[in-house]
């Protein structure tokens, strides 16, 4: 006669598979899992393509580098490999420590360096002097 008992290790194990289903769907819901479905597995930098165990080297690169601004048509989304993700993110770095210590330059987006800012003054001063 068999026993229908169950034992304390069965419903841990029912535990544990029902916490990796909710953890499978809430991931499945995120803007990874909502990117790998809308884009094909290919590194929009280097073109390399991926499948496999090599899918996880895929990432999301956020384009306004917010990781709030999640659209579902994925327009701030594009996929690159570890590497062309971290030399995005070193250019970036780069680019921000450039407007940081220069001088003559706006920190705010698109502003850039202004060559004759100071040239009506300079030229006024040159009139009054002359």
């Amino acid at each position: 006669m068999t026993s229908t008992r169950q034992s304390p290790g069965d419903d841990r194990s029912r535990s544990i598979v029902a916490d990796a289903r909710q953890a499978r769907e809430e991931r499945e819901k995120s803007y990874r899992a909502q990117a790998m479905k809308l884009f094909p597995p290919i590194c929009a930098r280097c073109g390399r393509e991926f499948g496999g165990k090599r899918l996880r080297e895929l990432t999301v690169h956020h384009k306004d580098h917010d990781h709030e601004n999640n659209p579902p048509d994925g327009s701030n989304w594009e996929l690159l490999c570890l590497y062309c993700h971290e030399n995005e993110h070193a250019r970036q770095a780069v680019a921000d420590a450039y407007v940081q210590a220069s001088p003559g330059r706006d920190a705010g987006p698109g502003e850039g360096f202004k060559a004759l800012a100071g040239l009506a003054d300079l030229l006024r001063k040159r009139q009054d002097q002359g």
